[in-house]
C-alpha cells in the first residue's frame, strides 16, 4: 500500500488535531509571558525616566535657589507658575524647559533655627530648602537642603 492509500484508510502517522490545538495552547501562553513581560519593562523605563528628571529638577533648583539672594523672610515659589508665585527675585522665570512637559516644581525656603533645626518665625541665618517635584498632578520626589546667609 503506498502513502496516499494510507491517508485516505485512516491508518495515516499524521498530526492529530488534539496535538496542534495543544501546541497552539503552549504557543499562546508563551506569547502572554512575553507580552506580559514587555509591559514590565515598559512601565519599569518610565518609572525610572521619571525619577531621573524629578532628581534633575530638584538639583536644579536646589543650585538656582543657593544661587540667589538670600531672602530673610523665606519664600515659596512654583514652576510653571501660576500668577505671583515666581521665584521673588526673578519674576521672569515661570516655566520649565521643554523636555520637561507635564512637570511642576515648588520651592520653598522656610527660617529655621540653626540649633534646632526647627522651624522659627524670626530669621536666624539659615533655611530649610524643600523642592517637591509632580508629574502629571503627582508626586515624585520631596527632598530638602539647607541655605545659609553668607
Amino acid at each position: 500500500m503506498n502513502k496516499a492509500t494510507k491517508a485516505f484508510t485512516g491508518n495515516s502517522e499524521g498530526i492529530s488535531l488534539i496535538e496542534v490545538v495543544i501546541a497552539l495552547a503552549i504557543l499562546g501562553i508563551i506569547a502572554a509571558a512575553f507580552l506580559g513581560g514587555l509591559g514590565t519593562t515598559y512601565k519599569g523605563v518610565t518609572i525610572a525616566s521619571e525619577q531621573t528628571n524629578a532628581e534633575s529638577l530638584a538639583r536644579s533648583e536646589f543650585e538656582y535657589v543657593k544661587n540667589s539672594v538670600y531672602r530673610a523672610s523665606g519664600f515659596s515659589y512654583e514652576i510653571p507658575a501660576p500668577p505671583g508665585t515666581s521665584p521673588p527675585w526673578d519674576p521672569s522665570r515661570t516655566t520649565l524647559d521643554s523636555h520637561y512637559t507635564g512637570y511642576s516644581v515648588n520651592v520653598t525656603g522656610v527660617p529655621i533655627d540653626p540649633s534646632t533645626h526647627n522651624s522659627t518665625a524670626a530669621d536666624l541665618g539659615m533655611q530649610q530648602i524643600t523642592v517637591k517635584v509632580y508629574h502629571q498632578d503627582k508626586l515624585l520626589l520631596t527632598t530638602s537642603t539647607y541655605k545659609v546667609s553668607r
